[in-house]
């Protein structure tokens, strides 16, 4: 078993001009540990995820799911589990993803919590894969992409939830405190 020094600290390595065989080679000899690879067209993220990261990702799931069930939709978390294939010429994880009514193979929302950038472009993963909609919390902000034919359009507003109000999302993913943001997002949800 590999073992990882762990750290408070985010970092990314990313590695160029790798094959398929090598990425999953790589990948089989990290898969017992919390690395996170990310591949695409022979570009290698590995990165290595921190406490912040994880906290952050975790408000913009329980957020979303506040939300979703204070409009009554059905949703269903599908996680991080590993998208793609050698076809599609990427694999990785979104962050957080969610199918909105019934559950489907390929998640209606992906999230990416980004606070250090590595050398793979995340929206054409997604795209590959087909999933609809794609947020990235980045430098403090929500950026909404939406898949319009066969490219990704940035959006004021989610179209699978229109009513949402993006700036009080992240107003309370901004609170230093994860409990603290659920209830005031709840609360404001209420008024």
């Amino acid at each position: 078993m590999l073992e990882l020094e762990t750290s408070n600290q985010e970092s990314i390595i990313t590695v160029y001009d790798i094959s398929w065989e090598k990425f999953e080679a790589i990948a089989s000899l990290l898969e017992e540990t919390k690395i996170r690879l990310t591949y695409l067209d022979g570009t290698l993220d590995i990165m290595s995820p921190s406490p912040a990261h994880e906290e952050s990702k975790g408000t913009v799931g329980l957020l979303l799911e506040t939300y979703l069930r204070h409009i009554g939709r059905r949703f269903y978390t599908t996680g991080g589990y590993t998208l793609g294939s050698r076809e599609d010429g990427a694999r990785g994880e979104p962050d957080e993803s969610y199918n909105l009514d019934f559950v489907k193979p390929i998640p209606d929302i992906a999230i990416e919590v980004v606070i250090t950038s590595g050398g793979v472009n995340k929206l054409e993963k997604y795209r590959r894969w087909g999933v609809p909609e794609v947020w990235f919390y980045q430098r403090q902000q929500v950026f909404i992409y939406h898949l319009q034919g066969n490219k990704y359009e940035q959006v004021d507003k989610s179209e699978f939830l229109p009513e949402l109000n993006i700036d009080l999302l992240v107003r309370c993913l901004n609170m230093p405190d994860q409990y603290d943001a659920t209830i005031a997002f709840s609360q404001a949800l209420q008024d």
